[in-house]
């Protein structure tokens, strides 16, 4: 007997809006140098400088060798969403239900790579209270003391001889909320010009973010207790396998269940390099 519409999953449907959400703009696509690749290892490979030499008339040089470095990286790592349907559930669902379902299941996929990054924070540069002139520890973010962490973050990527990327790339901020809302607080109270624009749109931009300071300020729930992300964009590297991302899996009656099986995995790998991890803060803010 023929499987009625209203209980069965729309597959192509349900797939086309899986990925059309993961293709949305979102913060980890802008502060990442995002690799799709079908590759299990990720490579970074870097140069190393020559120095430059000083020399008078009829006084020789001395070559110097340059050697290549192959940072490298696996990609063995992934999140996995997995949802179950009862089939009287399914019965009952209409096919605008099942898309609210798969639009979900994209949001909530995006969020686990988001949540992902931020998790890398071990692997960044310490920004805490001495970087801003203070004693070692965490940062009590005010209003008062807002601009320090900006100026600090664009200071430290300056001495650490990464005015280039800057200026290439850009910068940023991922926030707590609470933190953002200082931000926007002192950004309103400054300038006239500047106090206009941030209260006609503050951070309200296609990736909840807006510039101030020479970086981009984002805030985001899924950054770990005392713990902001920031630095130069684009130089943490994200691996993401090109033929699981939005891939959809549907099972009849999985684990002898009644209902269908709808499953998405997403396989990843977050690096910082050794060779611009310089350019990435983990910042201790309470």
């Amino acid at each position: 007997m023929a499987t009625l519409p209203n209980t069965r999953i729309f597959e192509e449907e349900w797939k086309v809006r899986l990925q059309e959400e993961l293709d949305e703009p979102n913060k980890w696509k802008d502060i990442c140098n995002v690799e799709y690749t079908n590759s299990k290892v990720i490579h970074n490979p870097y140069l190393t400088d020559a120095t430059v030499q000083t020399g008078e008339r009829d006084t020789p040089y001395t070559f110097q060798a340059v050697v290549q470095t192959d940072e490298s990286t696996i990609i063995n790592t992934y999140k996995v969403l997995a949802q179950f349907i009862d089939r009287a559930d399914l019965a009952q669902s209409t096919y605008a239900s099942q898309m609210e379902l798969a639009t979900r299941q994209g949001i909530l996929t995006n969020e686990a790579i988001e949540s992902s990054v931020y998790a890398a924070y071990g692997s960044m540069t310490t920004f805490d209270n001495s970087s801003i002139g203070g004693a070692a520890g965490s940062i009590t973010l005010s209003v008062t003391n807002v601009d320090d962490v900006i100026r600090g973050i664009r200071r430290k990527i300056a001495e650490a001889s990464g005015q280039t990327l800057f200026e290439r790339n850009g910068g940023f901020v991922v926030w707590q909320p609470k933190h953002l809302e200082l931000v926007e607080a002192f950004a309103q109270a400054n300038g006239f010009n500047l106090s206009d624009q941030t209260l006609r749109n503050p951070s309200l931009g296609k990736n909840g973010g807006f510039d101030y300071m020479g970086l981009t300020h984002y805030s985001s729930n899924l950054l770990t207790e005392d713990h902001c992300v920031g630095g130069v964009k684009k130089l943490i590297h994200l691996g993401i396998l090109r033929s699981t991302y939005g891939q959809l899996v549907v099972t009849e009656d999985p684990q002898n269940r009644s209902g269908m099986g709808v499953v998405t995995r997403v396989d990843y790998k977050t690096m910082v390099w050794n060779k611009t991890k310089a350019l990435i803060f983990n910042l201790f803010i309470d």
